[in-house]
């Protein structure tokens, strides 16, 4: 760290796969980082349910929508409270659900209660990160690049860090401050999740187990792979719910679970395409590095494959720890996303704040 104020900042995070929060505390200036903390607080079923009743929704101010907004910030609060060393903190980074991403038509929904946060945890809280950047004409996500550029700037260069969340994407980061590049290769882990809820009821496929004694399906993954989202080059950003994978039917859980699988490795191999060099290294966060035939493919076509862990990461903690990250660069004005990230004109920052008063 340098002379500049280091800020004690929690993140919490709830991403696509509506599994929980996320809850991470860092030390940082807002330009380097030092993790500290992490914790998780799973949503009960009935949460789950009414999360993804959101999905695809625009209309925030709808009952249900504001009921599910304020059951889900009570486990927020609940995830504050575990953290030991939340006592103290300057700043929550608060990124609430995402229930609808397009930033075709500049809209971007994340729903939370800010002010409920703030309240009932007493420290200032900083929301909606993505609004200002699709306002903007950026796309709105990835939105932890200039985090994971932070967390990567004594390692050997260029190296690219892919996050397998509900939706997966990259960053490459190549020597320069400037040398970035990010975007949202595809489906991660959402489609997975729901086919393997749908048929077996289990909340996802653990270990990659089902995936991994099955077999993949050529003809579906070439028809979904013709999709031009793939030869569009970046900046680009996905919607959880992009893809139609009702073609799934006529299949086998175990040959569904590894079509379904092969298809997020093989988009994160083609994101190759629209980089500007072959990364030396390929560092895999979020939940879909513990999904045993992914890595296994990644590994086999790419090489130098492994989990953040190996870097003394914590690949659940990521996330968390990047807004919280963010929060801190928004309170002292400094940008969110720039144009290698989002495609957004010029660096610009964000965010929404809310006093806990």
């Amino acid at each position: 760290m340098t002379a500049r104020k280091v800020y004690t900042a929690i993140g919490l995070m709830s991403g696509t796969s509506l599994d929980g929060v996320d809850a991470a505390v860092i030390k940082t200036d807002g330009v380097d980082a030092q993790a500290l903390e992490f914790v998780s607080v799973a949503y009960e079923e009935g949460l789950r349910d009414k999360l993804r009743a959101c999905l695809g929704r625009y209309d925030r101010d709808a009952a249900d929508m504001q009921e599910a907004a304020r059951a889900m910030t009570q486990v927020h609060i609940e995830a504050v409270g575990r953290l030991e060393q939340a006592g103290g903190a300057d700043v929550i980074g608060f990124h609430g659900q995402t229930t609808l991403h397009n930033p075709k038509e500049s809209v971007t929904v994340q729903i939370g209660d800010a002010a409920l946060l703030a309240h009932e945890t007493g420290i200032d809280v900083v929301s909606d990160f993505r609004s200002a950047d699709v306002a903007a004409g950026g796309q709105g996500a990835p939105f932890l690049p200039l985090y994971h550029q932070a967390r990567a700037a004594d390692m050997e260069k260029p190296v690219a860090i892919v996050n397998i969340g509900g939706v997966a994407n990259v960053t490459w980061i190549g020597e320069g401050a400037e040398d970035i590049v990010a975007f949202d290769t595809g489906p991660g882990n959402a489609l997975l999740d729901d086919f393997v809820r749908g048929r077996t009821g289990q909340d996802f496929d653990e270990g990659g187990a089902l995936a991994d004694s099955g077999h993949s399906v050529d003809y579906l993954l070439e028809k979904w792979y013709a999709h031009p989202y793939f030869k569009q080059k970046p900046p680009k950003s996905l919607d959880r719910n992009a893809w139609d994978v009702g073609d799934l039917s006529d299949l086998n859980d175990a040959d569904g679970a590894a079509t379904l699988s092969v298809f997020t490795a093989e988009t994160i191999i083609a994101a190759l395409d629209h980089m500007p060099q072959k990364p030396q290294a390929w560092y895999v966060t979020g939940g879909g590095r513990k999904n045993k035939m992914i890595m296994q493919y990644l590994k086999t076509h790419l090489k130098n494959v492994a989990p953040v862990e190996d870097l003394g990461w914590n690949g659940d903690a990521l996330e968390a720890e990047g807004f919280a990250y963010l929060a801190v660069r928004s309170l002292l004005g400094l940008p969110l996303s720039v144009p290698g990230t989002t495609g957004v004109p010029a660096p610009l920052t964000g965010g929404v704040f809310t006093k806990c008063a």
